[in-house]
């Protein structure tokens, strides 16, 4: 790994994740996801040159030839030390943002260079993930019941009183009949299971397991900000189109292979940042009061210091700002005052 941080760098990562949530936010339920997701990935783009890191995305909006900008092996950041791996999702929830519904969210994580894991040709994960109290009882490999049996007693709960977080897809309806099997409760969400993880992460949110299939990528940034609370996560490579599966077969990757937090993320000092677009049980989205101010609502993680702080922000920016409807410079100087 590269050296060590001495600062908290997640302090100047909450400013791009601002900056993307501000933008994106515009174009809430407006029916357009590709519009949001532009406006947040230019203004995600251009505050990150500014932030002091050598930093390089691992996890971002796909190859160059399909992302020209913030693609993966893309430089960003100042180019000073520390040397960061850097995974981001503009809007976490393209579709939460372009239907107005809750828990869109702009996101990034950081961690010493080389620590991150890289997907390759893995586009989805099974998940568990659970707050620290449960974290050493979990096992992705067990069926679900004995797994949600296993956090109620962790926990010193019945199971009847577990709130789970799955994605509503097809692909779950097996899973979804056994967690109601145990009676537990299950609360279903179209996407965002980044934020699915961190309301599993941080007790009382209403949320108490997070389980099913969801995008690799967003496992890894899920990952990061688990470590950081210090709770627990499991994974599996778990393929869903048959292109999928070929490149996994082509290059030999045991699909049995359970990724740990460590796997996921290999140094202990990683940095997570999210900033609420939409509404959520414990963020509040971008808000615009009548005096042309706007409010954002983070959350910061550092995993070395365990240190959790949730940042409300009042921001004075001209519309075309905040909108990323100007020349990036002047969104820049405005972005970053």
């Amino acid at each position: 790994m590269s050296e060590k941080v001495h600062r908290n760098l997640g302090m100047e990562l909450v400013r791009v994740t601002e900056a993307a949530a501000l933008s994106a936010a515009r174009y809430m339920g407006l029916g357009d996801k590709e519009a949001g997701d532009q406006a947040a990935v230019d203004a995600m783009r251009a505050v990150l040159r500014t932030v002091e890191m050598d930093g390089v995305v691992v996890i971002g909006e796909g190859e160059k030839d399909e992302a020209p900008m913030l693609f993966n092996g893309e430089r960003v950041g100042a180019g000073r030390p520390p040397a960061m791996d850097v995974a981001v999702d503009p809007v976490e929830g393209t579709r939460l943002l372009a239907f107005g519904r809750p828990n869109a969210i702009a996101v990034i994580a950081a961690s010493a260079r080389g620590s991150l894991w890289k997907p390759g040709a893995s586009l989805y994960m099974n998940k568990l993930v659970v707050e620290r109290q449960a974290r050493h009882v979990i096992d992705i490999t067990r069926p679900p019941a004995e797994n949600l049996y296993r956090i109620a007693e962790a926990l010193g709960r019945a199971v009847e009183s577990l709130t789970v977080f799955v994605l509503d897809k097809p692909r779950h309806r097996d899973l979804i009949t056994e967690i109601r099997g145990t009676g537990a409760r299950v609360t279903l969400h179209t996407d965002g299971d980044v934020m699915g993880a961190l309301m599993a992460a941080i007790p009382g949110t209403g949320v108490d397991v997070l389980m099913g299939v969801g995008g690799t990528p967003e496992g890894v940034l899920a990952a990061a900000a688990v470590k950081a609370l210090g709770g627990g996560m499991q994974g599996l490579r778990a393929p869903q189109l048959d292109d999928e599966r070929a490149r996994l077969a082509a290059d030999g990757l045991a699909l049995d292979r359970v990724l740990h937090l460590d796997d996921l993320v290999a140094d202990d000092d990683a940095f997570f940042a999210a900033t609420a677009i939409t509404d959520s049980p414990f963020l509040e989205g971008v808000h615009f009061d009548r005096a042309g101010g706007v409010t954002t609502h983070s959350i910061v993680i550092r995993a070395r210091s365990g240190s959790i702080r949730f940042i409300k922000g009042m921001h004075r920016l001209n519309p075309e700002h905040i909108f990323g409807a100007v020349d990036t410079e002047k969104a820049v100087a405005l972005a970053t005052a």
